[in-house]
């Protein structure tokens, strides 16, 4: 009876623990997908100072 408990909460942990992975591996996707912007002081620069 208790390892069958032990074993129902392990199967759900896991899947916790697999959500959050994946949740965490998509967030490194997108960030290493999107441009990082440039900050303003170089946008000025290339803007010919206007």
């Amino acid at each position: 009876m208790a390892a069958d408990t032990a074993i129902f909460v392990s199967k759900r942990l896991q899947r916790a623990a697999f959500a959050i992975l994946c949740l965490i591996t998509a967030q490194f996707v997108l960030a290493s997908c999107e441009p990082e912007p440039s900050p303003m002081a170089a946008r000025v620069g290339t803007l010919g100072g206007y």
